[in-house]
């Protein structure tokens, strides 16, 4: 049987001291200027790549535990509070280790901090947890992306979008369409990208259906949204 984890014993902000001492000890300054650059310089970095930073979390998560409830809503405000994106991404882990536990209001959560710090590699990272929160509470889907789709939000018209990457046979193929068409117009570069990767996706599981659906709308839908939702359909031909 599994080992349960545990409720840690620090507080949430002593916990965020522990670990930025470790990245920063751990952290290589030229590591962090290329990830800086990568990212339009829009966060610094301790210089930490992925399996290095997820390697450090694994153990700190397994010596100290995982919170639950407010404090790990605590615990994740503060690493998102702190400059340096790997915090970000250890919130986001913590978070996501917890989400099948999580109660239906936390949707309000994840779209909160899909508006903070808001870049495309946390926004699809949190776009998976909300992914998971409509699969255990299904009401909340339809309503949710028709909020999303209506906002003035980037992000979160994303959302809208490729929440159901996942979904294959499950996919909501009327709303997938409906949230596409409400944005078809966009200029936006991510929310062109969300279209071509949501249609792409899904067209793993039903072609016919994206292919017609592209075919219909192509004087509605942006070329690189085109190129992109049927790249996977013309690679295996």
């Amino acid at each position: 049987m599994a080992k349960s984890i545990h409720q840690p014993s620090k507080s949430p902000k002593r916990y965020v001291e522990l670990v930025t001492r470790l990245y920063s000890s751990k952290g290589d300054p030229l590591t962090a200027e290329g990830q800086a650059r990568y990212m339009k310089d829009r966060f610094p970095y301790y210089g930490l790549k992925a399996p290095q930073w997820m390697a450090i979390i694994k153990d700190v998560f397994k010596e100290q535990g995982l919170y639950q409830g407010d404090q790990l809503k605590s615990f994740v405000r503060l690493c998102f509070e702190e400059e340096c994106r790997e915090m970000h991404y250890t919130g986001l882990q913590m978070l996501e280790k917890r989400i099948k536990k999580q109660p239906t209001d936390s949707l309000g959560f994840l779209e909160e901090l899909a508006l903070t710090n808001s870049w495309w590699d946390t926004v699809d990272w949190i776009n998976k947890l909300v992914g998971i929160h409509f699969r255990r509470f299904p009401d909340l889907q339809v309503a949710t992306a028709e909020r999303w789709i209506e906002s003035d939000n980037r992000w979160l018209q994303r959302l809208a979008m490729i929440h159901q990457l996942t979904y294959k046979e499950l996919t909501d193929w009327n709303l997938m369409q409906n949230m596409i068409l409400r944005r078809a117009d966009s200029d936006e570069f991510f929310v062109q990208k969300a279209v071509g990767w949501a249609l792409r996706q899904y067209s793993k599981t039903n072609g016919p259906a994206v292919v017609s659906f592209v075919q219909e709308n192509r004087d509605n839908l942006a070329s690189l949204s085109r190129r992109e939702a049927l790249k996977w359909l013309n690679s295996k031909r």
